[in-house]
């Protein structure tokens, strides 16, 4: 028969309460309480600079009328897709189309004309001028008649490109011209974007004095591929990446504008919408800490350093802030106790009992959702 071990469990029992309750009068003596405390450690951690964006098609192209008439037949609606030579747009060609006959009888005359003349001159009748005078006409009055065929091939409006139909502004009816401010539709290719957006000039130095390379190319093609954020929030599925900057400040903006390739396949991307870009920045072996550990006086910004169970005010410099953590360039080092959070509740020399955290599980915890 097993013997019982009753007065073990009793004992264990009883440090433990024992050793529960010297805490307990340990924190009433002190008036200290206790607070989630992590270890400062290095990390390599990307950042992103967020800036806006617009959309467009890799082409754009407005299609106008080179001619001037009434719309007769619109084949198109928007958002179409559409081949290139795909007919568009029809104008009324009735005008154009007695000119055309006027001109064509025209030509007939001018043409029995010279045909009069040739033998009469082959014959010596009459001089070689008035041959050459009839073929001039002739050569008028067929310039004359290609002139009027060809505006009214115009009448016939194609897209010059593979696209999307825009917005149809005009339908049947409308009298459309060459120097109308609207074009007649802009058909745009959006199996691939462009998405535009700008650096003020402070940023602009950061970047070419921070990323690798020699030349403005080089430093372009170093830059990591960069993410798109949609105007609901959601990011592009697919990354983008940077191929073209202005590399001049705009008098008017203070801005440099860059320019980031996205494929398309699915479509989700149209012609002049919206978003915002997600410029990586890494770096690599920085000091990290979560941004809640922080706080501000005056323009600088503090943390709560424990020494001796004690929370210490101390400055810090702050290299940058990303995805709610903070990069630390001078203050505190390696290792360090940082009180991590409930610090609205602290002072300076404040006693605490500290309550040891993983800053991994912090970050965690505190990693903002997309």
């Amino acid at each position: 028969m097993k013997k019982k071990q009753f007065p073990i469990v009793i004992l264990v029992t009883a440090l433990t309460l024992f050793g529960c309750k010297k805490e307990q009068q340990r924190q009433q003596a002190t008036g200290a309480q206790p607070f989630p405390v992590v270890k400062v450690t290095y990390k390599s951690v990307t950042s992103h600079q967020e800036y806006p964006a617009k959309i467009e098609g890799i082409i754009n192209n407005s299609v106008r009328a080179k001619i001037q008439g009434y719309i007769k037949e619109v084949y198109v609606d928007e958002g179409q897709p559409i081949k290139k030579g795909q007919l568009l747009f029809k104008l009324e060609t009735d005008v154009l189309s007695e000119s055309a006959a006027a001109s064509n009888a025209s030509v007939v005359v001018a043409q029995v004309e010279v045909d009069k003349l040739i033998p009469l001159v082959e014959k010596g009748i009459i001089s070689s001028v008035q041959l050459e005078t009839a073929k001039a006409n002739l050569m008028q009055a067929k310039a004359s008649y290609n002139n009027v065929m060809a505006s009214i091939n115009y009448s016939l409006i194609k897209s010059p490109v593979d696209g999307i139909v825009g917005e149809l502004p005009f339908r049947e009816g409308s009298l459309v011209g060459p120097s109308d401010p609207a074009p007649l539709t802009v058909v745009s290719d959006t199996r691939k974007v462009y998405a535009y957006f700008s650096m003020n000039e402070s940023e602009y130095l950061d970047f070419l004095q921070q990323t690798k390379g020699e030349s403005l190319k080089e430093k372009l093609s170093n830059i990591p591929l960069v993410e798109l954020v949609l105007t609901n929030g959601q990011k592009y599925s697919e990354k983008g990446k940077i191929e073209a900057a202005t590399g001049q400040i705009d008098s008017q903006s203070g801005t440099i504008q860059f320019r980031a390739t996205f494929d398309n396949k699915n479509g989700l991307l149209a012609n002049g919408s919206s978003g915002n870009i997600l410029v990586p920045k890494v770096f690599d072996n920085v000091l990290v800490i979560p941004q809640q550990s922080t706080f501000e006086q005056q323009g600088v910004t503090y943390v709560y350093k424990v020494s001796q169970d004690t929370a210490v005010s101390t400055m810090i410099k702050v290299k940058a802030n990303t995805d709610n953590l903070t990069i630390v360039e001078e203050g505190i080092k390696d290792k360090d106790e940082i009180v991590a959070l409930g610090i609205g509740k602290l002072r300076s020399g404040t006693p605490i009992v500290p309550q040891p955290i993983s800053l991994d599980s912090l970050i965690q915890s505190i990693k903002p959702v997309f």
